[in-house]
């Protein structure tokens, strides 16, 4: 058996001699899941990209920990994080452990599934597979103001789900089917990455949430507990936690970017701020069904 060297040597011995420290790349994947806009920092794939091919191409990582906080948001920006996630897996040959905090929820549980392990806090919240559409109605406003809202398109469907407009109940069929298809795609990948989900025999793709103490023996998530101490469990008492840092980019340069997209100067118009206004307001009621 090999005896250990002295620390007093240490200096004096090339460090890839001495033996390395086990390393784990840390990435923070929070907030409410689709494009970023000057008033909100979208979870995307264009703000996690670079993250995500920093901490799989670190040198030397054993594993690469996702700490997830998100409630959801845009499907298709939470299956291409999942796709990114899972394709740097397979070309690094590394594990990947999804670490829960608050909620992962809808499109935040799709992209927790590209994990290998799935682990929470016993009051995390876990599910809501399924999908929904919301907005606003102003249609009953602009007419008890004197507004007349005209739209004229080409093609029956262009303007479907207008919120300036009463509900059309043939968008409301389409809108459902659309729904639909999401949502097969939503529960094809959860039973694909969580075997013990429909294993298990319960429907657990209705939209309901658990804590994470319940969602443990339904199989949503392999097991309690938090980053440090399972990964100290996992690789050891030295192990490093190495933290990407993330790339939001400051405030005033989101701003510069929504008023000069690309070479055209648009200016930050009335209308444009409205609409970052309305999708804070929705960011705010993801996170508030889930009591956060």
């Amino acid at each position: 058996m090999p005896l250990a060297l002295p620390r007093f040597l240490h200096p004096l011995v090339p460090k890839a001699w001495r033996g390395r420290k086990p390393m784990v790349a840390v990435i923070r994947l929070s907030g409410v899941i689709g494009a970023a806009s000057p008033l909100r920092s979208g979870l995307s794939m264009a703000t996690v990209a670079s993250s995500l091919e920093s901490g799989f191409g670190m040198a030397g990582v054993s594993a690469v920990a996702l700490v997830i906080n998100s409630p959801g948001g845009s499907p298709a920006q939470s299956h291409l994080i999942h796709r990114r996630i899972r394709a740097l897996a397979v070309e690094k040959k590394l594990p990947v452990y999804a670490f829960v905090e608050d909620v992962a929820a809808s499109g935040g549980y799709m992209i927790a599934c590209a994990a290998d392990e799935i682990i929470a806090d016993p009051t995390s919240l876990i599910g809501s597979i399924g999908v929904v559409s919301a907005g606003f109605g102003f249609d009953k406003l602009i007419e008890r103001i004197g507004i007349e809202r005209r739209v004229h398109t080409q093609g029956e469907a262009k303007a479907m789900l207008d919120p300036f407009r009463p509900e059309n109940p043939e968008d409301i069929v389409r809108l459902k089917a659309i729904q639909a298809d999401v949502q097969d795609l939503f529960t094809s990948l959860v039973s694909e990455r969580r075997p013990a989900v429909r294993a298990g025999g319960e429907n657990l793709f209705t939209g309901a949430v658990w804590t994470g103490r319940q969602a443990l023996p339904l199989g949503l998530i392999d097991s309690l507990g938090d980053v440090r101490t399972t990964l100290r469990a996992r690789f050891g008492d030295d192990v490093i936690l190495k933290l990407v840092a993330e790339k939001q980019g400051s405030f005033i340069g989101r701003l510069l970017r929504r008023a000069v997209p690309g070479s055209t100067i648009t200016g930050l118009t009335g209308k444009g701020l409205a609409a970052d206004a309305l999708a804070v307001i929705e960011e705010r009621a993801a996170w508030a069904r889930y009591g956060l």
